[in-house]
């Protein structure tokens, strides 16, 4: 469904991503750990197309994305669901009017499919007969759902989460966790998944991979990544000060 070939990109003198490369299987969750700032979300902009790589190839579905016009680029991009951090929802919209926001601009859905569409989403995710709320009148568990179910509202065969527990507590963390498994299920979806919350990457992954320095240093299921004798990981997926990784 992905393959990611040799991804290098660079801001400046400033070297983030110094030859990437991944795979995801179709129906397969990729879970990718890392340090704030280690490139996780520009490695996420890069699979959506909002970032050209200096070097690299980025496969999606057997179709090379990185040289594609925008038009093209567009057309594939679309079979992604995006889940923002800060779930992105639009203070002066309800919810009903965030899920359909899309929808409305880029389908040519009928008003009244549209309605139903959002209703089957928002139950998908546990949040019927909210729809005239709006944003401030919501949890951060709710306004994650509520991003959530905007980002499946394409019926997306990708979706990609950026640090989807960020901002709440662990109980509705271990709820959205429950939530991303149900969605791979129940929509056949594949998934990437971008955290460096551990807990939450060893229940969804069916694969981990660890970013540091620009480079991808350990992969694997969540069994051999807890087994690691890598230094860099088994601090990281233990959180420890000491270590090879900079506190700073």
């Amino acid at each position: 469904m992905i393959r990611v070939i040799d991804l290098h990109i660079a801001f400046g003198q400033n070297k983030v991503l110094r030859g990437i490369n991944l795979t995801l299987k179709k129906g397969e969750t990729l879970v990718v750990i890392g340090q704030s700032g280690s490139g996780k979300s520009v490695l996420i902009r890069h699979l959506i197309g909002l970032i050209k790589p200096d070097k690299g190839e980025i496969y999606i579905d057997g179709v090379e994305i990185t040289r594609l016009k925008d038009d093209e680029l567009h057309k594939i991009t679309r079979r992604f669901g995006l889940l923002f951090q800060g779930t992105a929802l639009f203070d002066s919209m309800t919810v009903a009017q965030n899920v359909s926001f899309g929808l409305e601009r880029y389908t040519d859905l009928s008003r009244e499919e549209i309605q139903e569409r959002v209703n089957e989403n928002l139950a998908l995710v546990g949040l019927r007969g909210i729809e005239n709320l709006m944003p401030h009148e919501l949890s951060g568990g709710m306004k994650k759902r509520v991003g959530l179910a905007r980002a499946i509202a394409y019926r997306p065969d990708i979706i990609l989460y950026d640090e989807p527990s960020t901002g709440i507590d662990p109980i509705r963390a271990d709820a959205i966790n429950d939530l991303i498994i149900r969605m791979k299920h129940e929509l056949n979806v594949s998934t990437v998944i971008i955290t460096h919350d551990m807990t939450s990457a060893y229940k969804v992954a069916d694969k981990i991979a660890m970013l540091y320095a620009g480079r991808i240093i350990e992969e694997g299921v969540p069994a051999d990544i807890k087994k690691s004798q890598n230094p860099v990981v088994q601090q990281f997926i233990r959180g420890r000060a000491k270590g090879p990784i900079a506190k700073w």
